[in-house]
């Protein structure tokens, strides 16, 4: 809690634009044109895992950093949360308000209470064996956990080979020690969000290229595993219209049939995930690169 300031925001120059694809928007989706794109001017090194609490302020990590922020877009004020963070990468919001993180530092999912001070590991070691290193996560109603176990080389470790072959998605029921696995068939799953009904899981495949939309069974497991758009992506979400949001090269907008309806370009090399906050969830909030970024929106987040 040692940083407290307020972020400078300040509207995206034509130059910064040239470099990218054009803005469009088929259907209205987006609420202002490009120029509505706001970025906070702080330097990361590299912003990920982006989440809204109740009330739409918006956490995200500095993972090479180890850092957690807070940012609150009703005030703009910036405010470190955590730091010696777990190299937290994606991160969600449990029934209590604990922060839950993909602690890529010793591959372990985290539970952080809502002032940042308390840490419980929810899951080590699977079957004795370090996971590759959980990337993204997104709770169900029931509060289980679903996560994705990519395997990036960590210049913090000091393993240079995984212990466990597949890139699984896994599922950790609430109050359970070990996952099941529920998908280890895709080639590097990243980016992983539920809809707002529960009823399905949308995973994006980043080592094939493609973003799968799965039925979640009453046990958890999934099935009627379906390709639904042939683009893969390191963060995912989705708006409560249905539409899902990919990222990588800017923000991609699907339709809930799989129809491209939207393109943002962001200014930055990469674009790795995003969240909706705000006090009335109308705010994409966009972390990419060093920087994050926000914009006004139509719709709302799920």
């Amino acid at each position: 809690m040692k940083y407290l300031f307020s972020a400078l925001l300040i509207p995206l120059s034509a130059a910064a634009w040239s470099q990218t694809t054009a803005f469009f928007d088929s259907t209205g989706i987006i609420a202002s044109n490009f120029e509505g794109l706001m970025k906070i001017k702080q330097a990361f090194s590299f912003t990920e895992g982006p989440v809204a609490d109740k009330d739409g302020k918006v956490y995200f990590t500095d993972q090479p950093n180890n850092k957690i922020w807070r940012y609150d877009p009703q005030t703009t004020v910036l405010w470190e949360f955590k730091k010696d963070a777990g190299r937290a990468n994606g991160l969600d919001i449990d029934a209590k308000g604990n922060i839950i993180a993909c602690a890529d530092e010793n591959n372990e999912i985290w539970s952080i209470d809502t002032r940042g001070h308390i840490v419980k590991v929810l899951l080590g070691k699977v079957d004795g064996k370090k996971l590759n290193g959980p990337n993204d996560l997104w709770i169900d109603r029931e509060g289980g956990i679903y996560f994705t176990d990519p395997y990036y080389q960590r210049d913090y470790w000091t393993r240079t080979a995984p212990e466990i072959r597949e890139q699984n998605v896994y599922y950790l029921p609430k109050g359970a020690t070990q996952p099941i696995t529920v998908s280890n068939e895709l080639v590097k799953p990243n980016g992983i969000t539920g809809s707002a009904d529960g009823q399905y899981l949308f995973v994006a495949d980043i080592g094939d290229n493609k973003t799968y939309k799965f039925q979640i069974n009453d046990d958890g497991t999934l099935s009627g595993k379906q390709l639904f758009v042939a683009q893969g992506s390191d963060g995912i979400t989705l708006d409560n219209r249905g539409n899902l949001y990919l990222t990588g090269n800017g923000v991609t907008v699907y339709n809930s049939t799989g129809k491209k309806i939207a393109y943002i370009p962001v200014p930055e090399k990469w674009t790795a995930n995003i969240c909706f906050g705000g006090k009335e969830r109308n705010i994409l909030f966009v972390t990419a690169g060093p920087s994050v970024y926000h914009l006004k929106m139509n719709v709302k987040g799920k």
